[in-house]
């Protein structure tokens, strides 16, 4: 497996696009990114910054850990290895003002 097979694979299931699937859970993401109340992880997943946010953070990951899953069956490589690439896209297209989570804890701003 390679970095480029990943990538396009991802590509090619159309999550590099759809984070939260549907456009009103997309529409969700979004305001609870802008309020603060949700960032993201190092590994690709959300993360409640306040407990406003978990039960919104429970349904987003649970769809992108599918994503994740599948493609990681494809690529036939672990799903954090899909999570961290995922980060990185997720990071880029992230609005200015998203909250990112470090590998060690600590909260940065976009």
């Amino acid at each position: 497996m390679n970095r480029r097979s990943l990538m396009a694979g991802m590509a090619a299931l159309g999550v590099l696009t759809t984070v939260g699937g549907p456009f009103a859970v997309a529409d969700e993401l979004d305001d609870l990114r802008a309020s603060g109340a949700l960032g993201e992880g190092f590994d690709g997943f959300a993360v409640a910054r306040e407990d406003s946010a978990a039960a919104a953070v429970a349904r987003i990951n649970e769809k992108r850990r599918k994503i994740y899953q599948k493609q990681a069956n494809k690529e036939d490589v672990p799903i954090s290895a899909v999570g961290t690439i995922f980060a990185k896209k997720i990071m880029k297209r992230a609005p200015k003002g998203t909250w990112f989570q470090n590998e060690s804890g600590q909260w940065v701003q976009k």
